[in-house]
Protein backbone atom coordinates (compact mmCIF):
# COMPACT_ATOMS: atom_id res chain seq x y z
CA UNK A 1 0.00 0.00 0.00
CA UNK A 2 1.58 3.27 -0.69
CA UNK A 3 0.88 5.98 1.96
CA UNK A 4 1.17 9.63 0.87
CA UNK A 5 2.75 12.33 3.44
CA UNK A 6 1.85 15.86 3.89
CA UNK A 7 3.92 18.47 4.27
CA UNK A 8 3.40 21.32 5.92
CA UNK A 9 4.86 24.87 5.14
CA UNK A 10 5.98 27.57 7.13
CA UNK A 11 2.91 29.65 7.00
CA UNK A 12 0.68 26.72 8.16
CA UNK A 13 2.72 26.47 10.93
CA UNK A 14 2.77 30.43 12.06
CA UNK A 15 -1.38 30.05 11.75
CA UNK A 16 -1.44 27.27 13.85
CA UNK A 17 0.76 28.92 16.37
CA UNK A 18 -1.72 32.45 16.24
CA UNK A 19 -4.73 30.31 16.76
CA UNK A 20 -3.45 28.64 19.98
CA UNK A 21 -1.59 31.82 21.16
CA UNK A 22 -5.20 33.54 20.39
CA UNK A 23 -7.18 31.28 22.70
CA UNK A 24 -5.00 31.38 25.60
CA UNK A 25 -5.37 34.82 25.83
CA UNK A 26 -9.03 34.79 25.31
CA UNK A 27 -9.05 32.17 28.14
CA UNK A 28 -6.82 34.01 30.31
CA UNK A 29 -8.42 37.52 30.53
CA UNK A 30 -11.80 36.63 31.11
CA UNK A 31 -14.55 40.18 30.54
CA UNK A 32 -12.09 43.36 29.44
CA UNK A 33 -10.98 45.79 32.27
CA UNK A 34 -13.52 48.56 32.88
CA UNK A 35 -11.81 51.97 30.82
CA UNK A 36 -9.64 54.41 33.15
CA UNK A 37 -12.32 56.99 34.35
CA UNK A 38 -11.18 60.77 32.86
CA UNK A 39 -9.41 63.24 35.53
CA UNK A 40 -11.51 66.35 35.91
CA UNK A 41 -9.43 69.64 36.17
CA UNK A 42 -6.03 71.05 35.42
CA UNK A 43 -4.26 70.49 38.59
CA UNK A 44 -3.67 74.55 38.84
CA UNK A 45 -5.69 74.70 42.27
CA UNK A 46 -3.77 73.40 45.22
CA UNK A 47 -5.28 72.25 48.86
CA UNK A 48 -4.23 74.70 51.84
CA UNK A 49 -2.22 73.72 54.41
CA UNK A 50 -3.45 72.09 57.48
CA UNK A 51 -4.54 74.55 60.19
CA UNK A 52 -4.18 77.74 57.51
CA UNK A 53 -6.82 80.14 58.42
CA UNK A 54 -8.45 83.24 55.96
CA UNK A 55 -8.31 86.25 57.68
CA UNK A 56 -10.67 88.57 55.49
CA UNK A 57 -9.74 92.60 55.02
CA UNK A 58 -11.28 94.85 58.69
CA UNK A 59 -12.36 97.94 58.38
CA UNK A 60 -11.12 98.77 61.31
CA UNK A 61 -7.36 97.94 61.01
CA UNK A 62 -5.64 97.89 64.94
CA UNK A 63 -4.21 100.84 66.23
CA UNK A 64 -0.26 101.51 65.82
CA UNK A 65 1.52 100.21 68.45
CA UNK A 66 3.19 103.83 69.31
CA UNK A 67 3.78 103.09 73.20
CA UNK A 68 4.52 98.82 72.18
CA UNK A 69 7.41 98.18 74.09
CA UNK A 70 9.32 94.72 75.06
CA UNK A 71 9.44 94.63 79.45
CA UNK A 72 12.84 95.30 80.56
CA UNK A 73 14.41 92.10 81.89
CA UNK A 74 16.75 91.12 84.69
CA UNK A 75 20.38 92.60 85.04
CA UNK A 76 23.26 90.37 84.81
CA UNK A 77 24.60 88.65 88.00
CA UNK A 78 26.62 86.10 89.85
CA UNK A 79 25.47 82.57 89.69
CA UNK A 80 23.82 80.94 92.52
CA UNK A 81 24.79 77.70 93.10
CA UNK A 82 20.73 76.27 93.67
CA UNK A 83 17.90 77.16 91.90
CA UNK A 84 17.67 76.93 88.35
CA UNK A 85 21.03 76.77 87.53
CA UNK A 86 21.64 74.01 90.32
CA UNK A 87 19.08 71.65 88.41
CA UNK A 88 21.20 72.48 85.21
CA UNK A 89 24.34 71.82 86.22
CA UNK A 90 23.42 68.63 87.95
CA UNK A 91 22.08 67.26 84.83
CA UNK A 92 25.01 68.30 82.94
CA UNK A 93 22.65 69.70 79.67
CA UNK A 94 20.40 72.71 78.84
CA UNK A 95 17.09 71.34 77.81
CA UNK A 96 15.88 74.00 75.08
CA UNK A 97 12.28 74.17 72.85
CA UNK A 98 13.06 75.27 69.38
CA UNK A 99 11.17 75.05 66.62
CA UNK A 100 12.68 72.72 63.79
CA UNK A 101 11.27 73.66 60.47
CA UNK A 102 12.29 77.28 60.30
CA UNK A 103 15.07 76.99 57.46
CA UNK A 104 18.42 79.37 59.09
CA UNK A 105 16.53 79.79 62.57
CA UNK A 106 16.33 75.88 63.70
CA UNK A 107 16.08 73.70 61.43
CA UNK A 108 17.19 70.11 60.21
CA UNK A 109 20.02 69.64 57.79
CA UNK A 110 18.62 68.27 54.89
CA UNK A 111 22.41 66.36 54.71
CA UNK A 112 23.19 65.11 58.65
CA UNK A 113 19.89 65.49 60.08
CA UNK A 114 20.94 67.40 61.94
CA UNK A 115 19.51 70.46 64.24
CA UNK A 116 21.19 74.32 63.08
CA UNK A 117 20.54 77.34 62.47
CA UNK A 118 20.97 80.64 64.45
CA UNK A 119 18.77 79.91 67.24
CA UNK A 120 20.36 76.61 67.40
CA UNK A 121 23.72 78.23 67.56
CA UNK A 122 22.47 80.66 70.39
CA UNK A 123 21.58 78.08 72.67
CA UNK A 124 25.37 76.61 72.04
CA UNK A 125 26.59 79.73 73.28
CA UNK A 126 24.04 79.68 76.65
CA UNK A 127 25.20 76.32 77.62
CA UNK A 128 29.32 76.96 76.68
CA UNK A 129 28.73 79.80 79.51
CA UNK A 130 26.89 78.03 81.48
CA UNK A 131 28.49 74.76 81.49
CA UNK A 132 31.81 75.52 79.57
CA UNK A 133 30.87 73.04 76.83
CA UNK A 134 28.61 74.67 73.89
CA UNK A 135 27.96 70.91 72.76
CA UNK A 136 25.91 70.83 76.34
CA UNK A 137 22.43 70.79 75.05
CA UNK A 138 19.45 68.70 74.64
CA UNK A 139 16.52 69.65 72.18
CA UNK A 140 13.26 69.38 71.83
CA UNK A 141 10.72 70.01 69.18
CA UNK A 142 9.00 73.19 70.07
CA UNK A 143 4.80 72.87 68.10
CA UNK A 144 2.65 75.35 67.12
CA UNK A 145 1.89 76.92 70.44
CA UNK A 146 3.92 79.26 72.48
CA UNK A 147 5.82 76.59 74.36
CA UNK A 148 4.80 77.89 77.82
CA UNK A 149 3.17 74.35 79.01
CA UNK A 150 6.75 72.99 78.43
CA UNK A 151 8.32 76.06 80.95
CA UNK A 152 5.78 75.04 83.45
CA UNK A 153 5.84 71.50 83.47
CA UNK A 154 9.76 71.27 84.04
CA UNK A 155 10.10 69.81 80.21
CA UNK A 156 12.57 72.05 79.14
CA UNK A 157 14.59 75.19 80.25
CA UNK A 158 14.13 78.17 78.11
CA UNK A 159 12.87 78.39 74.37
CA UNK A 160 13.84 80.07 71.90
CA UNK A 161 11.81 80.18 68.39
CA UNK A 162 10.94 82.73 65.88
CA UNK A 163 8.03 84.29 66.97
CA UNK A 164 8.19 87.93 67.93
CA UNK A 165 7.53 89.67 71.26
CA UNK A 166 4.03 90.70 71.21
CA UNK A 167 2.60 93.90 72.54
CA UNK A 168 1.10 92.55 75.95
CA UNK A 169 3.72 89.90 76.57
CA UNK A 170 2.81 85.88 76.85
CA UNK A 171 1.52 84.64 80.12
CA UNK A 172 3.16 82.28 81.89
CA UNK A 173 6.77 83.25 80.18
CA UNK A 174 9.73 85.47 81.78
CA UNK A 175 11.90 86.81 78.94
CA UNK A 176 15.53 87.54 78.27
CA UNK A 177 16.71 91.01 76.64
CA UNK A 178 15.90 91.30 73.47
CA UNK A 179 18.72 89.24 71.56
CA UNK A 180 17.15 90.68 68.00
CA UNK A 181 14.97 93.27 66.80
CA UNK A 182 14.32 93.19 62.61
CA UNK A 183 11.95 95.11 61.00
CA UNK A 184 9.12 93.65 59.75
CA UNK A 185 9.21 93.30 54.90
CA UNK A 186 7.86 91.27 52.67
CA UNK A 187 8.68 88.47 50.28
CA UNK A 188 7.59 88.37 46.82
CA UNK A 189 8.29 86.49 43.62
CA UNK A 190 10.53 88.39 41.10
CA UNK A 191 8.87 90.80 38.76
CA UNK A 192 5.62 90.47 40.90
CA UNK A 193 5.24 94.57 40.50
CA UNK A 194 5.27 94.83 44.41
CA UNK A 195 7.16 96.70 46.32
CA UNK A 196 5.77 97.59 49.29
CA UNK A 197 2.66 97.28 51.67
CA UNK A 198 1.27 99.79 49.70
CA UNK A 199 0.90 97.08 46.06
CA UNK A 200 -1.04 95.02 49.16
CA UNK A 201 -4.76 95.92 48.39
CA UNK A 202 -6.93 93.15 46.98
CA UNK A 203 -3.43 90.85 47.08
CA UNK A 204 -3.35 87.37 49.51
CA UNK A 205 -0.21 87.68 52.38
CA UNK A 206 0.91 85.20 53.88
CA UNK A 207 1.76 85.36 57.75
CA UNK A 208 2.61 83.11 60.61
CA UNK A 209 -0.66 82.56 62.36
CA UNK A 210 0.98 84.05 66.18
CA UNK A 211 -1.09 87.60 67.37
CA UNK A 212 1.93 89.60 66.68
CA UNK A 213 2.36 89.18 63.15
CA UNK A 214 -1.33 88.74 62.29
CA UNK A 215 -1.68 92.50 64.08
CA UNK A 216 1.40 93.79 61.91
CA UNK A 217 0.11 92.68 59.04
CA UNK A 218 -3.37 94.10 59.97
CA UNK A 219 -1.69 97.60 60.26
CA UNK A 220 0.67 97.82 57.24
CA UNK A 221 -1.92 95.90 54.39
CA UNK A 222 -5.79 97.22 55.92
CA UNK A 223 -7.03 96.00 52.70
CA UNK A 224 -5.29 93.20 52.28
CA UNK A 225 -6.69 89.33 53.04
CA UNK A 226 -4.38 87.21 55.04
CA UNK A 227 -3.83 83.81 54.92
CA UNK A 228 -2.40 82.87 58.75
CA UNK A 229 -0.24 79.55 59.01
CA UNK A 230 1.20 77.12 61.63
CA UNK A 231 4.97 76.98 60.20
CA UNK A 232 6.77 79.09 57.68
CA UNK A 233 7.46 76.76 55.57
CA UNK A 234 3.68 77.05 54.70
CA UNK A 235 4.03 80.22 53.59
CA UNK A 236 6.84 79.13 51.14
CA UNK A 237 5.29 76.93 49.54
CA UNK A 238 2.04 79.07 49.25
CA UNK A 239 3.85 81.57 47.51
CA UNK A 240 5.54 79.11 44.83
CA UNK A 241 2.02 77.64 44.04
CA UNK A 242 0.68 80.74 43.63
CA UNK A 243 -1.60 80.98 46.60
CA UNK A 244 -0.39 84.14 48.04
CA UNK A 245 1.16 87.30 46.26
CA UNK A 246 3.13 87.78 49.30
CA UNK A 247 5.01 86.91 52.83
CA UNK A 248 5.21 89.00 55.54
CA UNK A 249 7.50 88.95 58.14
CA UNK A 250 10.63 89.72 59.59
CA UNK A 251 14.04 87.45 60.41
CA UNK A 252 12.25 84.19 58.72
CA UNK A 253 12.46 85.94 55.70
CA UNK A 254 16.01 85.39 55.11
CA UNK A 255 15.06 81.20 55.11
CA UNK A 256 12.77 81.71 52.61
CA UNK A 257 14.41 83.77 50.38
CA UNK A 258 17.22 81.22 50.28
CA UNK A 259 15.45 78.30 49.28
CA UNK A 260 14.18 79.68 46.42
CA UNK A 261 16.53 82.22 43.83
CA UNK A 262 12.79 83.62 42.33
CA UNK A 263 11.83 85.26 45.21
CA UNK A 264 13.13 88.55 46.75
CA UNK A 265 12.92 90.65 49.79
CA UNK A 266 11.71 94.12 49.38
CA UNK A 267 9.86 96.90 50.77
CA UNK A 268 10.76 99.79 53.43
CA UNK A 269 11.02 97.84 57.13
CA UNK A 270 7.56 98.48 59.15
CA UNK A 271 7.19 98.32 62.73
CA UNK A 272 10.15 95.90 64.38
CA UNK A 273 10.09 92.75 65.24
CA UNK A 274 11.63 92.27 68.70
CA UNK A 275 13.06 88.25 69.58
CA UNK A 276 13.70 86.95 73.26
CA UNK A 277 14.26 83.63 74.97
CA UNK A 278 11.85 83.01 77.14
CA UNK A 279 12.17 81.01 80.39
CA UNK A 280 9.76 80.08 83.06
CA UNK A 281 8.75 82.31 86.00
CA UNK A 282 10.60 82.36 88.72
CA UNK A 283 13.25 81.26 87.12
CA UNK A 284 15.54 84.35 88.20
CA UNK A 285 18.81 82.92 88.38
CA UNK A 286 18.51 81.38 84.39
CA UNK A 287 17.26 84.72 82.86
CA UNK A 288 20.26 86.75 84.71
CA UNK A 289 22.83 83.95 83.32
CA UNK A 290 21.38 84.08 79.67
CA UNK A 291 21.71 87.59 80.03
CA UNK A 292 24.73 87.62 80.90
CA UNK A 293 25.44 85.70 77.63
CA UNK A 294 23.67 88.06 75.59
CA UNK A 295 25.96 90.77 76.81
CA UNK A 296 29.13 88.82 75.57
CA UNK A 297 27.34 88.27 72.66
CA UNK A 298 26.94 91.79 71.74
CA UNK A 299 30.68 92.82 72.84
CA UNK A 300 32.93 90.38 72.04
CA UNK A 301 31.70 90.24 67.95
CA UNK A 302 29.66 87.07 68.18
CA UNK A 303 26.42 88.56 67.56
CA UNK A 304 27.56 89.94 64.76
CA UNK A 305 29.36 86.79 63.14
CA UNK A 306 26.32 84.89 64.19
CA UNK A 307 24.12 86.88 62.14
CA UNK A 308 26.44 87.16 59.37
CA UNK A 309 26.65 83.96 59.19
CA UNK A 310 22.45 83.07 59.41
CA UNK A 311 20.96 85.99 58.61
CA UNK A 312 22.80 87.88 55.89
CA UNK A 313 19.93 87.44 53.39
CA UNK A 314 18.36 90.29 55.47
CA UNK A 315 21.07 92.39 54.58
CA UNK A 316 24.54 93.75 56.42
CA UNK A 317 24.20 92.83 60.42
CA UNK A 318 23.04 95.59 62.51
CA UNK A 319 24.16 97.08 65.63
CA UNK A 320 22.91 94.45 68.45
CA UNK A 321 19.68 95.53 70.27
CA UNK A 322 20.89 97.59 73.25
CA UNK A 323 19.62 95.51 76.37
CA UNK A 324 17.17 97.09 79.27
CA UNK A 325 16.62 96.19 82.55
CA UNK A 326 14.80 96.73 85.55
CA UNK A 327 16.78 96.34 88.52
Amino acid sequence: MMRFHHRRGPGSARLLGTLVFGAVLLAGCGAPDAPTPAFSGDFTEFPLSVGAQIIAPSDTPPAEPSTCEPQPSLRPGPPPSDGALGKIRARGAVVVAVDQNTNLFSFRDPTTGTLTGYAVDLAREVARDLLGDPGKVEFRPLGADDGAALLSDGDVDMIVRPTALTCDGTRGVEFSTVYLDTARRLVVRTGSGISGPEDLARRRVCTHHDPAAISALMRIAPKATILAVPDWDDCLMAIQQRQVDAVAGAAVLAGLVAQDPNLQIVGPGSDSARYAIGVAPGNDDLVRSVNGTLERLRADGTWTALYDRWLSPLGPAPAPPVAEYRD
